[in-house]
């Protein structure tokens, strides 16, 4: 019995106060990161009112934010933004684009976004405005050009929620 005491004596006595303490590596949270948890689903509030949304790593020779991020807007607030200064960028399909789109839009399908992003706009400056048919690969696209570095990316979402009138290339 005496031989036990002593022996779990030694070993508590032998942790230093640093390795009684939790450390920052032993939260699961922050853990690898010391990134805040932050939700990466796009959001506008009952106001309608555009909410930005991180991405899920900073732009590539971005210091002066912590996080890269685009904003998701309401196709009636793109509409507004409309001048000859944005980019409207149409993310869907050649025949999609064709069968109608908005006007003054720029086709480059989302899953051309790497390849050709800087070379359709070379400015990251721009503002630019995303939208595909129901949203799900404009977010995808917004995404990827703000890892790229755009700086001014918007997310309207899908045509099938387009309060304006489309044109056909046919």
């Amino acid at each position: 019995m005496l031989l036990f005491l002593a022996l779990s004596t030694a070993c508590s006595a032998s942790k230093t106060p640093e390795e009684e303490q939790p450390s920052a590596t032993d939260n699961p949270i922050t853990s690898g990161s010391e990134r805040p948890a932050v939700s990466d689903t796009p959001s506008v509030s009952a106001s309608g009112s555009e909410q930005p949304v991180v991405s899920d790593t900073p732009s590539v020779g971005e210091t002066e934010r912590p996080f890269a991020e685009y904003k998701k807007i309401t196709p009636k607030e793109a509409q507004s933004m409309m001048s000859d200064d944005v980019v409207i960028l149409d993310v869907r399909t050649q025949e999609e684009f064709d069968s109608g789109h908005i006007i003054h839009a720029v086709l480059l399908p989302y899953d051309e976004i790497r390849e050709k992003a800087e070379s359709v706009i070379p400015d990251k400056n721009r503002t630019i405005l995303v939208y595909c048919r129901s949203g799900r690969r404009s977010e995808t696209a917004a995404r990827e050009l703000v890892k790229m570095g755009y700086s001014e990316v918007y997310d309207f979402g899908g045509v099938l929620d387009w309060p304006g009138e489309l044109v056909a290339d046919r």
